[in-house]
């Protein structure tokens, strides 16, 4: 035997096919083979061993001594080959185990808590991971497994699937617009305790007249963490930003100005392409995909 060149499974396989079948022709039709490359690769499983494993004459082939003492270890690789391929489907079919998702620090902890609720009621051997970030997360380097984005992913080693847009309008509660009235106009807000980022937002930038108002030197409350604003917007302290969505569920929210101010953003549900065949992966995924678009379309 060439020590240097150890024989493939796919070898061990053809020999333990033809020992079982009896000839070439038979292991060639039990592997979906053609019978020369039954022929080949016998015979290159005898040269990498060294030994003749079938005698050949008129009536076919004959097992040779090695043959026959090679047969219960190749039978073992078999069972061996079949439980490692049972293995990966009961892994890639099982609903159990950890997904990480990431999205948004509001998306996080307003809207994915009711979509999360009954998929873990539904498999409670399902661990969920949420990275609540208003950073984009590699999916490539596997940062996270899953992310709601509000940007369209470029990468082709990605799945994504968009699920709608997300509309962000100016709202208050109604105490505080009782007390300091509600703004007609733009400039009226020049009058009003404004509630925004410390730093501008990048997405801020360029979109209107009404974005000067939410410099941050100008804010009543300023505060990089989206959640504290949408708390404060809720409490009463002022005027501030909120998802359409989170509005309808609170009547005593009510818009600001929405003919002239409207912020989209078109919404994604994405994931590394290699996890598709995992039944968790691809579940959670779709959960995300039905209960994300029930989301931003009202129902």
């Amino acid at each position: 035997m060439n020590a240097d060149l150890e024989p493939s499974w796919d070898l061990y396989r053809t020999a333990l096919a033809v020992l079982e079948e009896g000839s070439l022709s038979g292991a060639a039709r039990a592997l979906g083979l053609t019978q020369p490359t039954v022929g080949r690769q016998i015979e290159a499983l005898e040269a990498q061993l060294g030994v003749a494993l079938f005698s050949r004459s008129q009536l076919g082939l004959t097992p040779t001594d090695a043959a026959q003492a090679l047969r219960p270890y190749a039978e073992t690789l078999r069972a061996t080959s079949a439980a490692l391929a049972r293995t990966v489907r009961s892994e890639a079919e099982a609903i159990s185990g950890a997904v990480r998702i990431t999205a948004s620090e509001v998306v996080s902890a307003e809207v994915l808590p009711a979509i999360l609720t009954p998929l873990r009621h539904a498999h409670p051997a399902l661990a969920v991971e949420l990275v609540a970030s208003d950073r984009t997360r590699n999916l490539l380097q596997r940062d996270a497994d899953i992310a709601v984005r509000m940007t369209q992913p470029e990468q082709g080693a990605l799945l994504a699937q968009k699920v709608g847009r997300i509309s962000v309008g100016c709202y208050a509660h109604r105490d505080y617009l009782a007390q300091y009235g509600i703004p007609r106009q733009l400039a009226d807000l020049a009058h009003h305790h404004l509630i925004g980022y410390d730093r501008l937002a990048a997405y801020m930038r360029g979109l209107g007249d009404w974005s000067e108002a939410f410099r941050p030197e100008r804010l009543a409350l300023r505060t990089d963490n989206s959640l504290v604003q949408l708390a404060a917007v809720r409490a009463g302290l002022g005027v501030g930003f909120c998802q359409h969505g989170l509005a309808r569920r609170n009547p005593d929210l009510q818009a600001v100005l929405p003919q002239d101010i409207e912020i989209g953003f078109d919404t994604w549900i994405v994931m590394h392409a290699d996890l598709r065949a995992s039944r968790r992966y691809r579940l959670v995924f779709d959960a995300l995909v039905t209960g994300m678009g029930e989301y931003l379309n009202g129902t």
